[in-house]
């Protein structure tokens, strides 16, 4: 696995207030706005800030959030091709990880799954038919 991060997910609770603080208040330019679901950000040259909804991060790495259990967030490592992301988890589960999820075909046409590092940290392994930080709809 290459050393790099991709994706920052920051589970909230509200994503019209989140957009207000980072759209209205900071001037940020999102990169994908989906109304209540998601909102995107260019951080960096190949770093995205996403904001998700709570209840569709819960959903996705499968189960809810609580007190003492996983945290709100996950890091991202996007491949460039669909097997890669099933080479990855494998290659973290070698090293140690706990499997979260396998590889998973997502309703936006990406290929993703979860694994947890040694302190429990989500990491996704993903790879999206199009640009990072674009949503591609099949």
């Amino acid at each position: 696995m290459d050393q790099r991060l991709s994706f920052v997910t920051l589970a909230v609770a509200d994503v019209a207030r989140s957009r207000t603080f980072y759209v209205d208040g900071l001037g940020w330019t999102p990169t994908v706005d989906i109304a209540g679901d998601v909102l995107m950000f260019q951080v960096g040259e190949h770093v995205v800030l996403s904001l998700w909804d709570r209840a569709a991060f819960e959903a996705e790495v499968g189960g809810p959030i609580a007190s003492g259990g996983t945290a709100p967030v996950t890091l991202a490592h996007n491949v460039a091709a669909r097997d890669e992301v099933d080479r990855v988890l494998a290659a973290a589960r070698t090293a140690g990880a706990e499997r979260i999820t396998g590889g998973t075909d997502r309703e936006w046409g990406g290929y993703t799954g979860y694994f947890a590092d040694p302190d429990g940290f989500f990491w996704e392994v993903a790879w999206n038919p199009g640009p990072v930080g674009e949503v591609v709809l099949p």
